[in-house]
C-alpha cells in the first residue's frame, strides 16, 4: 500500500539544503558540516529509513527489492522535505522517481555532489551496507548508475561541486556561498 505524498507544506523553501549525488560522494560528511555551519538539523534519508523500519537497508533490499526500498524512500523524502531548516542527505537513487525530483525542486536548494567512479570505489570498497554494490564488478555497476543518474542530478541541481577534487571543508564553503547568493535573490 502506497502512502500519499503530503503536499500541504509551502513551496520552494530555500532555507533547506538537499544534497544529491552518487554513493560515496560525501553527502553525509558534507551534510553534517553544512548543518553545523548553518545551525540547523542534519538528516540522512537512508539512516531515517533504517530508524523507522528497524532494519538495515540491505535487509530492506533483500525482502522488498529495490522497488520496495524506493517506495519507502519516497515516503520519507516527502515528509522530510516539509520540514523547515534542514540539511538533507538523500540516497543516491532518490532522484529516479519523478515525484521525488519535483518535491526536492519545489522545496529547497539542491546541491549535486559530483564524484568520479574511481573516488566512489575508493570511498565505498569496504562498505557492505550498499546493496547495489554487492556484485562481481562494482566499478561497472557504479559506471552504469552514473550513466543513468548523472543527467538527472545535473538537471535538478541549483549548484554543483566536485567532491573528488575539493576537501569537505572547501566544498562546504563553496556551497554556503552559492546558497547565500540564491537566498539573497529570493
Amino acid at each position: 500500500m502506497m502512502t500519499r505524498f503530503r503536499t500541504s507544506c509551502s513551496m520552494r523553501q530555500t532555507q533547506n539544503i538537499y544534497l544529491i549525488g552518487p554513493m560515496g560522494a560525501g553527502k553525509t560528511t558534507i551534510g553534517r558540516l553544512l548543518a553545523k555551519a548553518l545551525n540547523v538539523r542534519f538528516v540522512d534519508s537512508d539512516r531515517e529509513i533504517e530508524q523507522r523500519t528497524g532494519v538495515c537497508i540491505p535487509m530492506i533490499f533483500e525482502y522488498e527489492g529495490e522497488e520496495g526500498f524506493r517506495r519507502r524512500e519516497a515516503e520519507v523524502l516527502a515528509e522530510l522535505c516539509c520540514e523547515e531548516g534542514v540539511v538533507l542527505a538523500t540516497g543516491g537513487g532518490s532522484i529516479l522517481l519523478p515525484r521525488n525530483r519535483e518535491i526536492l525542486r519545489e522545496r529547497g536548494f539542491i546541491v549535486y555532489l559530483k564524484c568520479s567512479v574511481e573516488k566512489q570505489l575508493e570511498r565505498t570498497h569496504k562498505d557492505s551496507n550498499r546493496p547495489l554494490l554487492q556484485t562481481e564488478n562494482p566499478r561497472q555497476r557504479l559506471q552504469e548508475l552514473l550513466r543513468i543518474r548523472e543527467p538527472l542530478y545535473r538537471a535538478l541541481a541549483d549548484f554543483i561541486v566536485d567532491t573528488g577534487t575539493h576537501s569537505s571543508r572547501s566544498a562546504v564553503r563553496q556551497i554556503l556561498k552559492a546558497y547565500n547568493r540564491a537566498n539573497a535573490k529570493s
